[in-house]
């Protein structure tokens, strides 16, 4: 079988291209940039065909899915840093171009990994045990969140009967060789004793998503049949308390947990602040906000996801479970010279 993977700079890109080409059964080929870092995937680089281009590029989008049976599209401007426009023109138009060369090339099967975030409601609040029937929000919580929702749809409605199309919706993706995730973004700023106390007392647990757990639901899903136009959750086997698995982590690495709780009312105020000077496009292209709301609400809210759906239409079950991932997250850190060295290199 014949795969193009986006995004495989990055950190879930990455781990799915070494784990397609390990499996020794595909044709992997990849779509970069000509400046994009490929360090990370090793071995396999010499085992997989390098396509240079850009997702804002039709024609290199058409090159890139030529002859190719499978797109995994996992490629997207996550962090908060860049106007609508930026994130519309690389979330979801460039969602739109890949699937139009997709479909045209005669590609037969195209998976897009989602997020949770798409179903994030601006003014909601905690969401527990939900399964795929939650509906997608009145208000969204910022551009991340409207534009993976705008790409899911668009993603979801192209599914016709030769042309198979599916959304898999992990949260937070962690584990050995994460660089720039939410878990590394919030442990840098807990080495920095810059990181409050947003739980209050109270528990805050969470669906969390190790990488070979969605790496594992993205291989389920090329061969998978009857999930046809549908979006699953993709979740670890645990639900996670948030505050204290942070907690957990900093004192193994050496750092006191998070324990100054601003007023709530001054945190608003801030937040508020900082979102009306991140409207300003020098300011938002250049650096992501130190607060908004969309991060308060991922450490305030609970949100746990039912992975029935995902277990009966596409066999997937956890394959790493949290303690072990997380011994391989700590062993890998040591590696690469620890939390405070990743965070230098993040904006």
């Amino acid at each position: 079988m014949k795969i193009l993977v986006t995004g495989a700079s990055g950190f879930l890109g990455g781990a799915l291209v070494r784990a397609l080409v390990a499996d020794g059964a595909h044709d992997v080929s990849i779509l970069v940039r000509p400046t994009s870092v490929l360090d990370d995937l090793g071995s396999a680089l010499e085992h997989v065909t390098v396509v240079h281009g850009d997702l804002a590029d039709p024609a290199s989008l058409v090159r890139s899915v030529e002859g190719m049976d499978v797109v995994i599209h996992s490629a997207a401007r996550v962090d908060e840093r860049g106007t609508r426009a930026r994130f519309w023109a690389e979330n979801v138009q460039a969602t739109e171009l890949l699937l139009a060369a997709a479909r045209g090339s005669g590609a037969t099967r195209f998976v897009f990994v989602s997020s949770p975030s798409a179903l994030m409601d601006r003014d909601g609040g905690d969401q527990l045990d939900v399964d795929e029937s939650l509906p997608y929000p009145r208000r969204y919580l910022n551009f991340y969140s409207e534009t993976k929702a705008a790409a899911e749809r668009a993603v979801l409605a192209a599914n016709t009967d030769g042309f198979t199309t599916v959304a898999l919706r992990p949260r937070a993706i962690w584990g050995a060789g994460d660089r720039s995730g939410p878990i590394v973004r919030l442990l840098g700023r807990t080495a920095a004793g810059s990181l409050p106390d947003l739980s209050y007392g109270r528990t805050v647990e969470a669906s969390l998503c190790h990488v070979d757990n969605i790496v594992h639901a993205c291989r389920l899903a090329v061969t998978a049949d009857a999930v046809g136009g549908k979006a699953y959750f993709i979740a670890d086997a645990e639900k996670t308390d948030v505050w204290g698995f942070l907690g957990e982590v900093a004192s193994r690495l050496g750092y006191a947990p998070p324990s100054r709780r601003p007023n709530p009312r001054v945190l608003a105020a801030v937040v508020a602040a900082i979102e009306t000077v991140w409207r300003i496009p020098a300011v938002a292209q250049r650096w992501s906000p130190p607060l908004s709301r969309y991060a308060v609400a991922l450490m305030t809210r609970s949100a746990t996801y039912d992975t029935g759906a995902a277990r009966r239409d596409l066999g997937y079950a956890p394959v790493a479970d949290r303690d072990t991932g997380l011994t391989e997250f700590l062993t890998w850190l040591d590696t690469v010279g620890g939390v405070e060295t990743l965070a230098r290199h993040l904006r």
